[in-house]
């Protein structure tokens, strides 16, 4: 069917499901190919991060976003991290012809307190509320980054067996062995939307320039997927949250190593109520060679990309996303 701006749009996308208990890695590695060569996307359960402390996380953020704020701004910062103020003050969606609504706190690490290199666009150190406004904050999140990017590096691990590569192979210290995980703890707000619109855009159609990015949700839906954004009209399917599980999917920097074996496919936000949703975007570190793995290239498929340092990578990103293009205009450039 569809919606007011003739957008069709499906009720539910289904999505494989990767069980990380699971002792048959093979069955799992199968299971992932086949969703991310499709997708893009796939759900993962028994991540090894517990219930009780993932809703205490969600707790801490929430508590973050109820602050005042000219509290939340005081850690506004220049730099990839922080408090970012009302998304509808940076982004528009011409599909939707809507400002997005929402707010976001990023957290980027290991933290380097001393290192500014305007060449290592990750590096430099985060901003804590204080103490005294939110006690026991920080240490909550720090622990989070951790447990994520060990969830991160089991879900490696099974995509370098889907890929055919050594099991082991993104644990090396320039991919995930010294990886540069990023935070993004999102709240999606209805204040000033327009009460006209069937939904409220939280974030336009994009891309993620991440090797994978882990999505926990509240239970409030609003996630949507499009698997071929040149189709006229384009078919946008629903992504439904599952309980204790991530929301995976591949980022553009896999696709560009996979050769385009892996699909980065394009995704929004759009929601009724209040949401509440954490973004884990994995990438490795600043000096890893983002090329061509060597199981996804031949003399008949040659590398679609040449190589580059994701620092390099990374700078071509943050120079262009502030002139409207996506990730993957610039990846694929």
């Amino acid at each position: 069917m569809a919606d007011q701006n003739g957008l069709e749009t499906k009720v539910s996308a289904a999505l494989n499901c990767i069980d990380l208990s699971d002792p048959d890695i093979q069955k799992s590695a199968a299971s992932l190919k086949q969703a991310c060569m499709d997708s893009g996307f796939f759900y993962v359960i028994n991540h090894g991060i517990s219930k009780e402390f993932m809703d205490e996380v969600f707790a801490q953020s929430k508590k973050f976003f109820e602050l005042p704020f000219d509290e939340k701004m005081k850690l506004w910062v220049e730099r990839n991290r922080g408090y970012k103020q009302p998304l509808k003050n940076q982004f528009f969606d011409q599909e939707t012809n809507q400002q997005a609504h929402g707010e976001a706190y990023s957290l980027v690490g290991p933290e380097t307190e001393d290192d500014l290199d305007p060449e290592k666009p990750l590096c430099g150190p985060n901003v804590w509320p204080s103490a005294d406004v939110l006690p026991g904050w920080k240490e909550t999140m720090l622990r989070y980054q951790q447990e994520a990017l060990n969830s991160g590096r089991k879900i490696g691990r099974i995509i370098a067996l889907a890929l055919d590569l050594d099991v082991d192979f993104f644990d090396k210290p320039e991919i995930l062995g010294n990886a540069m995980p990023y935070v993004s703890f999102n709240h999606y707000g209805v204040q000033d939307a327009d009460p006209s619109k069937e939904y409220i855009l939280g974030t336009p159609a994009h891309s993620d320039p991440s090797l994978i990015t882990l999505l926990a949700t509240d239970e409030v839906p609003g996630l949507q997927i499009c698997r071929n954004i040149h189709a006229n009209p384009r078919v946008w399917e629903n992504v439904a949250p599952l309980k204790d599980a991530f929301i995976v999917n591949i980022g553009d920097m896999l696709e560009r190593m996979s050769n385009c074996v892996f699909r980065s496919t394009m995704h929004r936000v759009l929601f009724r109520q209040e949401r509440y949703t954490i973004a884990y975007f994995v990438y490795p570190s600043n000096d890893a060679m983002i090329e061509c793995f060597p199981t996804c290239k031949s003399e008949e498929k040659p590398p679609k990309y040449p190589p580059i340092k994701c620092k390099d990578l990374f700078n071509i990103i943050f120079k262009n996303v502030a002139d409207g293009k996506t990730a993957r205009d610039i990846t694929e450039a």
